[in-house]
């Protein structure tokens, strides 16, 4: 596959061209890549080099996700490309968002053979994951298309690093999306991740005000940078003041990698600190991820109490819902719910395009 024509780019003085996809605003010559390494200047004008062009294809379980409000047990069509808008120290899966040699050894499929593979095996949705699908725009939004078109939704995980005259479109594809909420503090953001943390609260907030995409919410829990109780309580008034009480969140364990491999891995205790936390503050639906968790895995109804999802790391083990109700008490809970629960498990099966 040829290297496709990129969408949110101009041309500016001294025969550059600016991508305007991010807040990044790369400004290229001929032959240049931006930042995230795939949106490249040929020829003049902006190319997306990762068009088609993929580092893998799994069919997971939608709570892996992490999706704990969106079609539960049901299977997910998951594949990424390569590279990031964003430059985490601490990057939980650099070896996609870091690479350079995704031309040489990914594995290649069109839009089309994305949906019609997410229909054979019978995924209720995709997900465009792994790395950052933003900076691969016109490939996910091309693929969300053709998965509409058979009855498939869509699925983004992402940091929302966006810039609002590009987010408009790429949401318009999206049925549900699980946002990246590194920290509450600019410092961190400027510091471990090289971006702007106000970008993210804005798109957050147009997700939840000006769209009807399903969102939950991840923040990874590093000891030592964004773990203790300040932080955490400013983090969760925020969500619950500005996205409402019932978006998802979800508190994360780290562990070493890249580029931050001094710190330890995160305590069980510490998820449970922050999920009290949360709570505390008003948020109804809060979970562990990356521990084995049994009451940070389960959906409580917020009225009575009552266990209505139980899980055991991606496999749920009991159903209390009467369609998106509260079986025992009637309590209306948030999300995107079929009658019954999906039954795929916590399986993940690989594909491989030929």
């Amino acid at each position: 596959m040829s290297n496709q024509t990129a969408r949110y780019w101009r041309q500016i003085e001294n025969g550059k061209i600016q991508c305007d996809l991010c807040p990044r605003h790369c400004q290229l010559k001929d032959g240049q890549r931006g930042f995230c390494f795939v949106r490249a200047c040929e020829g003049n004008q902006l190319v997306l080099t990762t068009y088609g062009r993929n580092t893998g294809f799994c069919v997971d379980p939608i709570e892996k996700k992490p999706l704990n409000h969106f079609l539960p047990g049901t299977p997910v069509l998951s594949f990424g490309t390569a590279g990031c808008n964003l430059g985490c120290r601490f990057c939980q899966n650099w070896e996609s968002s870091k690479s350079r040699e995704v031309a040489r050894g990914s594995q290649k499929a069109t839009a089309e053979q994305v949906a019609e593979t997410a229909k054979e095996a019978n995924c209720r949705s995709v997900a465009f994951t792994y790395n950052e699908p933003i900076i691969w725009a016109e490939y996910a939004i091309d693929s969300a298309i053709a998965c509409h078109e058979r009855g498939i939704k869509t699925v983004a995980v992402t940091a929302g690093y966006i810039n609002e005259g590009a987010r408009e479109e790429f949401f318009a594809h999206i049925d549900a999306a699980n946002v990246d909420l590194k920290s509450i503090s600019p410092a961190f953001y400027r510091k471990l991740c090289f971006a702007e943390l106000e970008t993210v609260l804005e798109t957050l907030v147009w997700l939840k005000t000006e769209t009807n995409v399903w969102i939950e919410l991840t923040n990874l829990v590093i000891p030592g940078k964004n773990d203790d109780e300040a932080e955490l309580n400013k983090l969760s008034q925020w969500v619950c003041e500005n996205l409402g009480k019932d978006v998802p969140i979800h508190f994360s364990a780290f562990h070493p990698d890249f580029k931050m491999r001094d710190r330890s891995r995160t305590p069980a205790s510490t998820l449970a600190k922050a999920r009290k936390i949360a709570k505390q503050n008003g948020l109804r639906y809060v979970y562990s991820g990356n521990v084995h968790d049994l009451a940070g895995d389960a959906t409580i109804c917020p009225d009575c109490g009552e266990v209505l999802i139980q899980r055991d790391w991606y496999k749920l083990l009991s159903w209390n819902l009467d369609g998106d109700k509260c079986a025992n008490c009637g309590c209306v809970i948030a999300g995107v719910f079929e009658k019954e629960p999906g039954d795929w498990g916590a399986k993940r099966a690989p594909l491989w395009f030929r």
